[in-house]
């Protein structure tokens, strides 16, 4: 016997701007004026409507939560953004090296 056949039908993608700030300060667990002021500082770019009202996606809830987490920790907002810079320089690095050994394999 086996088990439910899974939902089908669109899934979610991290970076699909859904939810207004008032779901997403709920879901971050901090204020819409918190939120407003990464926006400010550059932490954080959600999407908006053609009439400017913010979007945020499951990604932007995610660096919401992390920026949350990097506050916990004793981060101020400057060393914040410094950690995000340089976690995406990583990133971008590590994909780098995965198209290089890609390349050289073939």
């Amino acid at each position: 016997m086996t088990g439910p056949e899974p939902a089908r039908g669109p899934t979610p993608q991290a970076s699909r701007a859904v939810y207004a700030i008032s779901v997403a300060s709920q879901l971050a667990g901090t204020g819409q004026q918190n939120i407003r002021l990464y926006e400010t500082r550059g932490l954080l770019t959600p999407a908006r409507t053609s009439g400017g009202t913010r979007q945020y996606s499951n990604a932007d809830i995610a660096v919401l939560l992390h920026i949350g987490e990097l506050l916990e920790q004793g981060l101020n907002l400057a060393g914040v953004a410094k950690i995000l810079e340089l976690e995406a320089i990583n990133a971008e690095l590590v994909r780098a090296l995965e198209r290089a050994r890609t390349s050289s394999a073939n």
